[in-house]
């Protein structure tokens, strides 16, 4: 039986409405025993967020299914030496660093870490760059520049901090392999016997290639048919949405 790992925006959802199939496909999953593990880029919302999110679609999915990038943030920070952390950044990456036992701080941090948030401002740009270029070490939830009808995300927010210190951070959400193996982790699950299901060829499908798992693209988001020969590598299977999935 494979592990599964399933993104969401484009494969389950548009915005907040399901995708046509989905609930079905999930639920299909859930009864037949798969470890199942939803996964974001997103670090904004926790597990109970998303779980109302898709509730509110009608995918019923136990909190403890969903990763983030928040999440996988975290995990990353403490295979590292240090403990203290200027965050830019919402209540749920703030959240995943506590619990970690990392300390909130301006005061001489180990760590710049930046998520998204909509108080972005001229103090936070001028911080994180003072912190980096002092040496502490740059760290990023996702590379995404933008979200729906371009709506800044965090690779966007990193730009200013890169352009001013000539540093670029250690991006942890797809395409880095990073937060696969963590996700993985999460489920004591081990990566020739997973199936990633995304929508975008550059986040989702090299993310599961780079960690070597079973691809599945869908074409329901991001990444369509014609895209797929502008990449150096390809999905294992092609599935139009997630309600068409046969292969596990």
């Amino acid at each position: 039986m494979k592990n599964i790992i399933c993104d969401i925006d484009g494969v389950l959802l548009h915005n907040n409405k399901l995708i046509p199939g989905a609930d079905k496909f999930i639920h299909r999953i859930q009864e037949q025993g798969n470890p199942l593990v939803i996964l974001t880029n997103y670090p904004v919302q926790t597990g109970k967020d998303l779980q109302n999110r898709l509730g509110a679609a009608g995918i019923n999915v136990p909190e403890s299914v969903f990763y983030t990038s928040a999440m996988a943030t975290a995990d990353f920070l403490t295979h590292q030496e240090g403990n203290k952390a200027y965050v830019i950044g919402e209540g749920a990456l703030v959240h995943e660093l506590y619990n970690a036992g990392f300390t909130i701080t301006d005061i001489n941090p180990d760590f710049v870490i930046v998520g998204e948030t909509r108080s972005y401002n001229w103090d936070m740009i001028h911080k994180a760059a003072r912190f980096v270029a002092q040496g502490a070490q740059f760290i990023a939830t996702n590379p995404d520049t933008h979200g729906p009808a371009f709506s800044p995300a965090c690779g966007a927010l990193c730009a200013p901090i890169e352009r001013i210190t000539g540093k670029k951070p250690f991006y942890v959400g797809k395409p880095s392999s990073w937060i696969i193996r963590s996700a993985l982790n999460s489920i004591n699950a081990h990566s020739e016997n997973t199936v990633i299901i995304g929508d975008n060829m550059r986040t989702d499908i090299l993310a599961g290639f780079q960690a070597g798992l079973e691809t599945i693209l869908v074409t329901s988001g991001v990444s369509q048919l014609d895209d797929i020969d502008k990449e150096p590598f390809r999905p294992n299977h092609i599935f139009p949405c997630a309600g068409d999935i046969d292969v596990v």
